[in-house]
């Protein structure tokens, strides 16, 4: 059978089938390939490579940040500014449509930015390939480069090499190899030989390796079944590529909000011009200028800048929580989060194996501490113990092990297997070290499930009752399963005495394995004895063991977890779990931070469910075990088909599809994969479950102030139009003689309403993106998709601030124009008047949020700011530019007192308004 016909004959089961039709499908055997079998099916399977999504190219990325309504609408503004210059009489307003379109193009500018990076995401897929393979061809063990592997292909792996592609193992020695950044898993897997049940999952396909895994211990070969994008690792960078861009909620929101903005705007335009044509005695260009006017004055300039500058305000904020935004809108999507999926490894657990209890001496010890750190102790009933009472069993573990801390280093370093790692930290805890001259290993396998070494190190209790009577200074110990350990003891250690093991303790000895299995534990059993000979028959030097004790170790929460899921839940979000470790182990961990572990599910039971099942089942089960990525997807769509904004947390390539497809998809920065950083939206720089709590905090109160801001920009916008509006209709009645002789009858300029937009309403708007947050912030629930930016509650303080602006502005205006008829002087009173206003609008805003006036010190030099341009506006030879006048003490004493009266009205509405 040839390359074609394999890759016609379609998928299979490799690990269900028996070795001998592997290798007849893959038309290969033991000694691998010649090197022209390899060069044909290089060519018909293509370079063993992940392929790359074609790629966005920068210049359409650069445009697609002005796909916008309310871009569209501004750069429209900008346009128009320029085209009423083609009417007689009239010039170009050039200053408008540069400030407008400056403003656009740094906007672009940044987004362009940070979408850059995010389209980079496949690119690292790539990176996790071995650069080299080592694989059997013509016969020989030969080096190529991993591209050149193909099916057929034997592949040799010692420790430590990075598995090339997807293999079927042909024979493995002590193999095992650590998959956990493709299936969850925690603990190294056990590789061997022989079939496994087609319906196994992922997780527990022993006799397969998996591209881009690792093998810490033993050696072995295997055939390779699959390359490049055919291995499952392919399948997640398909899974990634398949995922189709998704719009957060605010982007959603803005876009509408532009689409209402211009809707009202045309609108704006009709009503201006019937109103004025009907009703006053205006010529067509005039009602023309005062329409265009008012509609440029209308489109709130600074918008698309403040918010996107708010959002980068706000992640650097959540940068210093530990947290790395790498998608702007995505800030603000924090704070509509409902549900976080996360993964166990790494994210809720420290992702290292930890003893946490050992029996010995007939007594079961707590031992404090997690992770590498060897800060940590043993207690018994509660109680303080002293460590060196367990220097036998704890000695057993450190001797019995291959780990190694790594030199030179700090003493949290180690590398080898995290089982073997956990050993060593718990003798550290006791000041064990392995300061030994090992001798001889006779290395685990899953036959053996046992492992026991000789070194020339005396244990001195064995000394005492040993009725072997073997008087030497080499000890053999012994570690393995529990009760593969029990059958070669025939003795065991208490009070410091060698005694013989009764039935009765025997079985005393596997209850409390049993007890320590069912919390989930990983149980090892250990013995010793001494040994006068180190070349002796394997069976001889593992019979008559003393045994000494057990150790049960597991992947610990992390010790900040349990609270800050309890602060999820008390701020209406809900954490599920959903990881590859088995059943057992994730119920066990999801009991001890605050899960409902007693509805955990499988995978298994996940794809036995249909879309609208598994829909209604997400809503009850807080605990998934035994997934595979495209669990981890189904989950995720079917919380988003109930119309939850989802967030998705992980750290393995398993996670990247799921992070990819999430409302909000959050990786580790530690642990992480390339890959699921790439993909994600946010990485957390700590690795903590904590930051990911903060960071929703900060979103929220990102929200609220983007809120405030456009509740600023809009209620000024409107005031402003109103004013200038009712101005124009109501001057044009009482004072037709001014308004005759003015050829443009405008109560303000439109450089004037430039001004107050971009300036003196611009720098307060950004300063309230830095408001503090509300500190009742996570006791509210999340927003849902309903609760826009804009609601029923802002649209009347809009319109009740905008009214009010607009009478007592009128009345200032009119005030001025009685006193001195003179249209200039009115037009510096009220342009003075509604600068000094929007000022105070701000504070009755942010009011409603509780907030002092002097909790903000950005917000009080920008409003300092602020109204000190205007100053300099008024007083200097600035006011020819603005064709104002320098305001008198009288004058000031007018506007005062109707800023004095806004401040009194808009209080009182905003406290009726609630």
């Amino acid at each position: 059978m040839n390359a074609v016909e394999l890759s016609e004959e379609g998928p299979t089961e490799w690990y269900s089938e028996p070795l001998e039709r592997v290798f007849e499908r893959l038309d290969s055997d033991e000694e691998g390939l010649t090197d022209d079998e390899a060069t044909d099916r290089r060519a018909e399977f293509g370079p063993n490579e992940l392929e790359q999504e074609a790629g966005v190219s920068p210049y359409r990325l650069f445009l697609s940040q002005f796909q916008d309504f309310l871009i569209y609408l501004l750069i429209f503004a900008a346009l128009l500014s320029v085209a009423v210059g083609v009417l007689p009489g009239t010039a170009p307003k050039y200053e408008e449509a540069a400030l407008i379109l400056l403003i656009l193009l740094a906007n672009g500018l940044f987004g362009f930015v940070q979408d850059y990076r995010a389209e980079m995401s496949i690119k690292s897929l790539q990176e996790l390939s071995t650069p080299n393979a080592t694989v059997l061809r013509n016969g020989e063990t030969v080096t190529v480069d991993a591209a050149d592997v193909v099916p057929g292909d034997i592949v040799v792996i010692e420790q430590g090499s990075v598995i090339p592609a997807d293999a079927r193992l042909v024979d493995a020695t002590a193999m095992e190899t650590n998959e956990a950044a493709l299936t969850g898993e925690s603990t190294s897997v056990t590789k061997v030989s022989g079939t496994v049940d087609a319906d196994a999952p992922l997780a527990e396909r022993d006799n397969m390796v998996f591209m881009s895994t690792t093998a810490i211990k033993g050696r072995g070969r295997a055939v390779v079944v699959a390359t490049g994008m055919d291995t499952e690792v392919g399948d997640i960078a398909t899974e990634i590529q398949e995922a189709e861009p998704r719009e957060t909620p605010f982007q959603k929101e803005v876009d509408e909000l532009g689409k209402r903005i211009g809707f009202g705007i045309v609108a704006l335009i009709l009503v201006i011009a019937a109103t004025q044509f009907v009703f006053t005695a205006a010529g067509w260009l005039s009602i023309l200028l005062t329409g265009i006017t008012l509609a440029v004055a209308a489109v709130p300039e600074g918008l698309p800048a403040v918010v996107t500058l708010t959002l980068a305000l706000g992640s650097r904020k959540i940068l210093d929580r530990d947290a790395l935004v790498r998608r702007l809108p995505v800030v603000e999507s924090l704070g509509s989060v409902e549900v976080i999926v996360s993964d166990k490894t790494g994210t809720l657990t420290e992702n290292q194996m930890t003893v946490k209890r050992v029996y010995f001496d007939g007594a079961a010890y707590d031992v404090t501490g997690s992770g590498l750190s060897t800060d940590g102790e043993f207690r018994r009933d509660g109680e303080r113990a002293n460590p060196e009472e367990l220097t036998p069993l704890l000695s057993c573990g450190a001797y019995c092990n291959d780990a190694e801390r790594t030199p030179n280093s700090a003493d949290d370093e180690y590398y080898g297997d995290p089982t073997e790692v956990a050993l060593l930290v718990a003798a550290a805890k006791s000041n064990v070290a392995p300061a030994h001259e090992r001798l001889r290993e006779i290395p685990f396998s899953s036959e053996r499930k046992r492992m026991t070494v000789v070194a020339r190190e005396s244990l001195s209790v064995l000394s005492r009752g040993d009725s072997v009577g073997v008087d030497s200074d080499l000890t053999a110990y012994m570690k393995g399963a529990p009760e593969v350990v029990l059958e070669r003891c025939d003795r065991f250690l208490e009070d410091g005495e060698v005694r013989e093991l009764t039935d009765a303790k025997r079985e005393e000895i596997l209850e409390r394995n049993r007890t320590f299995a069912s919390n989930a534990l990983r149980v090892l059993g250990f013995a010793a004895r001494s040994v006068d000979n180190t070349e002796a028959d394997p069976e001889d030097i593992e019979r008559n063991m003393v045994f000494l004790g057990l150790q049960g170790m597991i992947d610990p929460p992390r010790d900040e977890v349990p609270e800050a899921i309890e602060d999820c839940q008390h701020a209406g979000i809900r954490v599920v779990m959903a990881t590859g470790d088995n059943l057992d182990t994730a119920k066990a961990i999801g009991r001890n931070i605050g899960f409902d572990s007693e509805t955990a599910m499988v995978g298994a039971d996940v794809e036995a469910l249909s879309d609208d099942e598994l829909r209604d089942v997400v809503e009850n089960v807080d605990v998934f075990a035994r997934v595979s990525p495209q669990h981890k997807v189904r989950i995720l769509r079917a919380l988003q088909g109930n119309g939850h904004t989802v967030a998705m947390t992980g750290d393995g390539v398993n996670d990247a599809p799921a992070l990819r497809n999430a409302d909000v998809g959050i990786s580790m920065g530690i642990r992480g994969t390339d890959v699921a950083q790439q993909a994600s939206d946010m990485v957390l720089l700590d690795d903590n479950f904590v930051t990911i709590r903060d960071a929703v905090a900060e979103g929220r109160a990102i929200f609220d102030n983007i809120r405030k801001f456009v509740n600023l920009l809009l209620s000024a916008n409107a005031g402003e139009v109103l004013t200038v509006f009712f101005g124009v209709f109501v001057g044009t009645l009482l004072f037709p003689d001014l308004f005759a002789a003015e050829a443009d009858p405008l109560i303000l300029t439109p450089v004037m309403l430039l001004w107050i937009n971009i300036v003196t309403d611009g720098l307060p708007a950004l300063a309230l993106g830095t408001d503090p947050k509300a500190p009742n912030i996570l006791d509210r629930p999340p927003r849902n998709d309903g609760q826009g930016v804009i609601d029923r509650r802002m649209v009347f303080s809009i319109i009740s601030i905008g009214l009010t602006m607009t009478v007592i502005g009128l009345g200032v205006f009119f005030y001025g124009l009685a006193a001195v008829r003179e249209l200039v002087t009115a037009q510096t009173l009220l342009f003075t008047f509604i600068v000094t206003v929007e000022m105070v609008v701000i504070q009755v805003i942010r009011s409603r949020y509780n907030q002092s006036p002097f909790s903000n010190p950005w917000l009080i030099a920008a409003v300092a700011v602020s109204f000190g341009l205007q100053l300099l506006v008024l007083y200097t030879p600035l006011n020819a530019l603005f064709d104002v006048f320098p305001v008198s003490a009288a004058h000031w004493v007018w506007i005062a007192l109707g800023t004095v009266a806004f401040v009194i009205v808009t209080t009182v509405v905003e406290r009726t308004l609630g």
